[in-house]
């Protein structure tokens, strides 16, 4: 091996400067050594590779013209290489080149001569089939698989079966990928064993190719076949998303057996999307019952609880999820929380807080670790101290908290004045606004809401003022021309500018609730009752809302129409009891004549 040592490092200085010369010598040695053990049975003496000089040579020249970027030449020294040594490494590595060249054929060539060199290798047939759907040409993978299928055990053929969505994810025809597919598994649809794994695949390509009915037909049959195989009940429980078909049954029978918690967590998730909390509260309970320690249904199931006002139910179904998920209260600082752990604490202090019981819905807050909720925690631990008539101390727990996030300073703002609206302190509220004005000239959202509390503070002329200059800094600012127009139509001045503020405010956002109700305002100023009803019905209907009732109960009342005045009211009441405008207006209409 002198000889051919020197003669390479010759050759090698004169191709390639030192990383391509070590990137080749390391291939041609790993190669070397895959001939040499391949050959030598490990109760052996060692033998000599079988890598001659001559073979080496090919080798090196070959690795060589790769690194040069002479892809044909490459491939051929390789090709050439892998039918002397009947290599599957060297096959592989011609068919590496030929595939970074985007050679299809050349890729199909080497992989045909690995195949008539050693029948039945398993490589060699995933690398036929990759290599043909990569061309698109399905049709021609239907015999390469069934071969080697045919060569399987079942535990195998399973494990092949189960991979195939793989093979034909990169295919662009998805129609024509189904039909290869279920020509591949036509055999093993009859199959007990095969068969609900087939069907299922099958399935699932049907659905990507959006044949949905053919998708429902391939989980019914699998599941036929075998009721208890997980494969398509999977399926079934993907095409309840999709499918107005009843597929259910298949699940509701797999749910009998043996399904993972995680399954059965994913059919209480679709109960929930389709908002029949009924049943997902039913399944959610057996769930825990079954699976006492399976954390995320005492999540899901104290939230449910919640929801339906269970208050001490929830507690104890979120406490139990806190448990199984963490280490001990003093302990769970010491790691940032992911959401759902987030999720649970917010919602054990909101039940502490609804029951009274301010100090335990601290407690719960304050083992929150998150800093991507520090601001929210912290203001809703602020409202709890405000509630037990600590104002100061709460508004000092806001303006410490970190401002080291983007817009933490924004954020702080905010929950700043809503304390102080929330424990009615308006013109407290309107000095921090106006002092952040101030700090943060450049924010258009700031001056905007320093103008709607400017209005609440009957300031008209300051509210115009700062809208107006909100619409000079950022023309599209469509809420700033309807809040303008709205209060002029609301005031009941400058009714025309106040219609072509409103009309400004449509044309960006033409189906927003809020500004065809003040485009309603507006009409009812103007004297267009009907019309102004007509518009507040159909912005109601799309967004029930407090605010939009007061003003569609008081264009009814206007045409005389007061029980379906009184009933919109009731209903945004319903809505929101504390709406301003709406009692207002309830108070000031209903014992008029």
């Amino acid at each position: 091996m002198g000889s051919i040592g020197l003669d390479y490092y010759g050759l090698m200085s004169l191709y390639l400067p030192l990383p391509g010369r070590q990137l080749a010598l390391g291939f041609v040695l790993a190669v070397s050594c895959g001939l040499t053990f391949a050959q030598t049975p490990a109760e052996q003496e060692p033998a000599n590779s079988r890598l001659d000089a001559e073979l080496f040579y090919e080798l090196l020249v070959g690795e060589l013209s790769a690194q040069s970027g002479d892809s044909s030449a490459a491939f051929s020294l390789f090709l050439d290489a892998a039918r002397k040594a009947n290599s599957a490494r060297l096959y592989e590595r011609a068919i590496q080149v030929a595939l970074s060249a985007d050679n299809g054929e050349a890729a199909l060539q080497a992989t045909r001569a690995w195949m008539r060199a050693s029948p039945g290798t398993l490589d060699a047939n995933r690398y036929w089939v990759d290599i043909l759907i990569n061309m698109n040409r399905m049709p021609d993978v239907v015999a390469p698989l069934k071969r080697e299928m045919g060569l399987m055990v079942a535990a195998d053929k399973l494990a092949l079966i189960e991979t195939l969505p793989r093979y034909f994810a990169r295919a662009a025809d998805r129609k024509q990928a189904t039909v290869t597919l279920e020509q591949i598994l036509l055999g093993e649809t009859l199959n007990s064993v095969t068969g609900p794994l087939a069907w299922a695949v099958i399935g699932q390509s049907r659905m990507r190719s959006g044949d949905i009915p053919g998708a429902v037909l391939a989980a019914r049959r699998g599941a036929a076949l075998n009721p208890s195989s997980a494969a398509p009940a999977t399926l079934a429980l993907a095409l309840l998303q999709t499918s107005d078909q009843d597929v259910e049954p298949i699940v509701s029978s797999y749910l009998l057996g043996t399904a993972t918690p995680e399954y059965r967590m994913a059919y209480v998730r679709y109960l929930v999307g389709a908002q029949r909390l009924p049943a997902a509260y039913e399944q959610t309970v057996a769930l825990n019952t079954r699976y006492p320690t399976f954390a995320d249904a005492w999540l899901l199931r104290g939230s449910l609880e919640a929801q339906n006002k269970q208050s001490a139910a929830a507690e104890a179904a979120l406490t139990t999820y806190v448990n199984l998920r963490g280490p001990a209260e003093g302990e769970l600082e010491a790691q940032e929380m992911d959401r759902p752990l987030v999720t649970a604490l917010v919602l054990l202090a909101q039940l502490a807080e609804q029951a009274g019981r301010y100090d335990d819905a601290l407690a719960y807050l304050k083992r929150i670790e998150s800093p991507q909720d520090v601001i929210r925690v912290g203001a809703r631990q602020a409202s709890l101290l405000a509630r037990q008539g600590k104002l100061d101390e709460a508004r000092t727990l806001i303006r410490n908290l970190p401002d080291d996030l983007p817009q933490a300073n924004r954020a702080k703002i905010g929950a700043e004045v809503q304390l102080l609206q929330e424990n009615k302190k308006p013109a407290e509220a309107y000095r921090v606004m106006e002092a952040a004005v101030l700090q943060f000239p450049a924010d258009i959202d700031l001056k905007y809401d320093l103008a709607m509390m400017a209005e609440k503070a009957g300031k008209p002329e300051t509210m115009e003022q700062l809208m107006r200059l909100v619409i000079a800094a950022k023309p599209d600012y469509h809420a700033a021309y309807n809040a303008l127009g709205y209060s002029l139509a609301d005031r009941n001045v400058r009714l025309p500018e106040a219609r072509q503020l409103v009309s400004k405010a449509l044309g960006f956002a033409p189906k927003d609730p809020f500004i065809v109700d003040s485009m309603a305002w507006v009409e009812f100023r103007s004297g267009n009752t009907a019309e102004a009803a007509r518009l507040l019905q159909g912005a109601f209907k799309e967004r029930p809302d407090a605010e939009i009732a007061a003003h569609l109960g008081e264009v009814l009342w206007a045409l005389g129409q007061h029980n379906e005045a009184k009933a919109i009211w009731t209903e945004g009441l319903r809505l929101n009891p504390d709406n301003e405008t709406l009692l207002e207006t309830t108070r000031r209409l209903r014992d008029k004549p």
